[in-house]
């Protein structure tokens, strides 16, 4: 979306502001007809006038009061959407959209029509999300869900089990995902139970679990989570959802989440730093996806980053190439990671036990690897071949 800006003077208050903007607002009301002059001169006349004067302000009030807060909302959005592209983020939160009806304010947009497609894959999915967390917001607003907190499972240590799984076997600790489909592949399992597969998962030796919740692109759901949680499965739960709102980590908590995925490739840096901070707070572990040089620099500047993935896979073209694990974890990169002391996650493009040393050789402790061993009839079978051992307790 191109946007040209022209400035106009900003010496406004955000009163001023409100207050033009209300000047071209046409409220619909009843207008009352004219009282005749004859009338005019009784005694209860005056009192009509009054109130039908009355009644026009309010509703003219009323209707300034909504525009003017769609006005508020506007601006916001495209706030956020300038901090974004500051940030070299390319998939953008929401359709573009021109100015509401009256806007009047410090900066004054002409947008070209661009249309509203998205431009890839991940855009089209977070557009989805958005309206998507709106809708179960309304029916679940935060503090129901704060309360709901009381009721959920104790928390699991998710780095913890990575850390462990590297030290007991001196290969990288595996993040097993429970997938059934995905937007570039298809479906991957038609026969999936997502218990079993959690269950063969965990016996192959698997430290953690990645579990898929969006449902309308990956054919999983929050009820997945929830079943593995209470099924009596060990492992720590990574809740693999399309994190835009802080609403949906809480959510994930509740249905038994250990752990929580955050992509940098959607997120800015101050949603980031605070999402992580809700992470601590309710002893979840945010894992924080990256896929270039760029958004890898943005995240080592974040503070109380302890966790770190790395795709593999293009997100504009869907290619994958396991060469940018090695790309991305090279020269004062890779002393920062050291010096902070954070565990790197290889994700994507992992198939063989060629594929595991390449990322291990790289610096990877973890590697999150779903349709090369959910597409095995045996999924604990695949992940002995994954690793060309057997890598189970």
């Amino acid at each position: 979306m191109e946007a040209k800006m022209s400035m106009r003077a900003a010496t406004n208050t955000p009163a001023q502001m409100v207050s033009m903007a209300s000047f071209n607002v046409r409220p619909k009301f009843n207008v009352f007809k004219p009282t005749p002059v004859w009338k005019s001169i009784t005694f209860g006349a005056p009192l009509v006038i009054q109130a039908q004067k009355s009644e026009i302000k309010e509703v003219a009030a009323e209707v300034s009061e909504k525009d003017a807060l769609k006005v508020k909302e506007w601006e916001v959005g495209m706030l956020q959407d300038e901090v974004a592209a500051s940030q070299g983020i390319r998939i953008r939160r929401r359709p573009p959209t021109g100015p509401p009806l009256h806007y009047v304010g410090p900066f004054e947009f002409r947008i070209q029509n661009e249309g509203n497609t998205p431009r890839n894959i991940l855009e089209e999915i977070v557009w989805h999300k958005d309206v998507e967390v709106a809708q179960m917001k309304e029916k679940m607003p935060l503090p129901s869900l704060k309360r709901a907190l009381d009721n959920a499972p104790p928390v699991r240590d998710f780095l913890g089990a990575l850390k462990a799984a590297n030290a007991r076997t001196g290969l990288p600790g595996l993040i097993a995902e429970v997938k059934k489909a995905s937007p570039s592949r298809g479906v991957l399992r038609e026969n999936f139970d997502p218990v079993e597969i959690a269950k063969a998962y965990e016996k192959g030796g698997a430290a953690c679990l990645s579990v898929l919740t969006d449902q309308k692109y990956f054919q999983g759901g929050f009820e997945n989570l929830e079943k593995i949680r209470n099924s009596g499965v060990q492992c720590p739960l990574l809740c693999k959802e399309f994190v835009i709102d802080a609403w949906q980590i809480y959510y994930a908590r509740t249905k038994g989440a250990d752990a929580i995925l955050l992509v940098a490739a959607i997120l800015p840096d101050l949603d980031i730093r605070y999402m992580t901070k809700i992470c601590k707070l309710l002893g979840l572990t945010a894992l924080v996806e990256v896929h270039d040089e760029k958004e890898m620099d943005r995240v080592l500047g974040i503070e109380g980053i302890e966790l770190i993935g790395i795709n593999n896979r293009n997100l504009e073209t869907f290619e994958v190439d396991i060469s940018n694990t090695r790309n991305l974890l090279q020269g004062e990169r890779w002393q920062k990671i050291q010096e902070k002391g954070i565990i790197v996650v290889g994700e994507s493009g992992l198939f063989t036990p060629s594929d595991i040393a390449y990322v291990q050789e790289a610096g990877v402790k973890a590697v999150l690897v779903g349709e090369s061993i959910v597409k095995q009839s045996d999924p604990t079978k695949g992940i002995t071949e994954l690793f060309g051992k057997d890598i189970s307790c």
